[in-house]
């Protein structure tokens, strides 16, 4: 049974989730800003416009991975409001508290979050 959080754990934990969410939403928001900036420099030659759309392509790539990580810190903070933080969302142990405190965000104990990574690599 894991064990129960305190109201200034738990908000400690919001508080982080918080702060990694609007840190993403910022860079997100750069990176939208700073691709339609190029997209506003018409006058190009083709190289340039290789180029822009490569670099395009690239800015917006990184944001996939931080629209995941969002998704992720949106399941913790309900899973914060639910009592349920802290229990890996596929064994239903406990959490260990330095994983929590580096990855706030995390589903999944460390053997879960293992397995889960050995069965992505092999598909």
């Amino acid at each position: 049974m894991p064990r129960k959080m305190n109201k200034k754990e738990k908000d400690e934990f919001r508080a982080k989730l918080c702060s990694k969410k609007e840190s993403i939403i910022r860079k997100l928001t750069d990176t939208i800003t700073e691709s339609k900036e190029m997209e506003s420099n018409v006058a190009q030659d083709v190289v340039d416009k290789a180029e822009t759309s490569y670099t395009k392509e690239f800015l917006l790539s990184l944001s996939d991975g931080d629209r995941e990580q969002l998704l992720l810190i949106d399941e913790a903070l309900k899973r914060l409001e639910h009592g349920e933080f802290g229990v890996c969302q596929l064994c239903q142990k406990e959490i260990g508290q330095k994983r929590l405190e580096a990855i706030p965000w995390t589903p999944y104990c460390i053997d879960c979050q293992e397995k889960a990574e050995q069965e992505r690599e092999s598909q």
